[in-house]
């Protein structure tokens, strides 16, 4: 039996059933309508359906494997990044190695773009794209579920009950890493963290760390070997705008005012979506140095991973308005300033600090 079969991404033999049940599922096509026709009047929903579905199995008529589906992803992705991106660069993406697997472990300020970029920048470059790491609480549709699992998303069981069922999660997702990585050469891609960092300070958990050396320490094999078995690239991804900035200040806002933060049912959702159609600006992704043995413990491990995000990390001119804002210093970025007049004022110094945080951040670990 597949042990991974619960969480690893669809094999080429699965993906036409898949896309077939795809283009059957009302949910599915209701949402393609309220995305593509958000401005139609509802009355025509119904016809919409129809002439949806068809023009869906058109698209998927050719589509036999995973390969085949992500070369479709990618006209979107190209089109995407036309009108919504100023420039995209990549930074040290010439020091992989086309024949290794590598564990791109990424700071995370987006839920589908994050990847996204880092997969794009790979597939131009000629190399292998990755397996993505999801949360189990963005599947909440089942139609969600299907669509990441054919652009090659593995399950994150995040809602696992009780600590037996969570360590036994852990123990599944990393067997299936290190599989993934040492018996296929794979490419992975996890964030550093559970969650985005809203308020734009990035820091790597440790229970990452340990969860990736669970597999390898059943074995006996030495922390230090472990995590050197695994090829680690720490990856630090920079928007010039997030397009979901004012909804995160929002949630930190209201946190900081009641201690807690209740999500709407399908919020994730709606921010895939926003940070997909939003307007970046210029994006940089840029690949660390691949992590060796020196490293005694996670914590060791972390602190050099958060050190490479952190100094990696590419400052855009809005980091530098919002600081030069804190600071009482008059911002030289009209665009910016422009932004933030959209902004509502109860979030404005919220969203100033989450653009700040990022130079603060650097600034702290190049002084030391």
């Amino acid at each position: 039996m597949d042990q991974f079969h619960d969480i690893r991404p669809y094999n080429d033999n699965e993906v036409a059933e898949v896309l077939n049940n795809l283009v059957e599922t009302p949910d599915f096509i209701n949402t393609i309508i309220g995305f593509r026709f958000a401005k139609w009047p509802k009355v025509f929903h119904g016809s919409l359906s129809f002439i949806v579905k068809l023009a869906l199995k058109r698209q998927i008529s050719d589509i036999s494997n995973v390969h085949e589906f992500q070369m479709r992803v990618a006209g979107y992705m190209e089109r995407m990044i036309k009108t919504t991106t100023s420039n995209v660069e990549y930074r040290g993406i010439e020091k992989l190695d086309k024949n290794q697997g590598y564990l791109f472990l990424s700071n995370h300020r987006d839920i589908a773009m994050d990847p996204a970029f880092v997969n794009y920048g790979l597939y131009m470059a000629g190399l292998n794209t990755v397996r993505i790491a999801i949360g189990d609480n963005l599947l909440k549709r089942p139609f969600v579920s299907d669509l990441m699992r054919l652009n090659k998303s593995f399950i994150v069981k995040r809602s696992a009950n009780g600590i037996r069922e969570m360590m036994a999660a852990f123990g599944q997702l990393s067997a299936y890493i290190s599989e993934s990585l040492m018996k296929e050469q794979t490419n992975i891609w996890i964030a550093q963290k559970e969650g985005r960092a809203k308020d734009g300070l990035d820091q790597t958990d440790p229970a990452i760390i340990k969860m990736f050396y669970m597999s390898q320490k059943k074995e006996k094999i030495p922390f230090p070997n472990a995590m050197a078995n695994l090829k680690i690239v720490p990856v630090s991804i920079s928007y010039e705008y997030d397009p979901c900035a004012f909804d995160k200040a929002q949630e930190l806002n209201q946190k900081s005012t009641t201690g807690s933060y209740e999500k709407a049912e399908f919020e994730d959702i709606d921010s895939i979506k926003n940070g997909i159609v939003g307007q970046k600006g210029k994006v940089v992704v840029t690949f660390g140095d691949v992590m060796d043995d020196s490293f005694e413990t996670p914590e060791e491990f972390v602190a050099e991973v958060d050190r490479q995000i952190i100094t990696n990390y590419a400052i855009q001119s809005t980091n530098e308005a919002a600081y030069a804002l804190q600071q009482g210093l008059p911002s030289t970025d009209s665009a910016f300033s422009s932004y933030l007049e959209t902004c509502p004022e109860n979030i404005r110094e919220t969203v100033l600090a989450m653009y700040a945080n990022p130079l603060k951040q650097k600034q702290k670990y190049l002084e030391k």
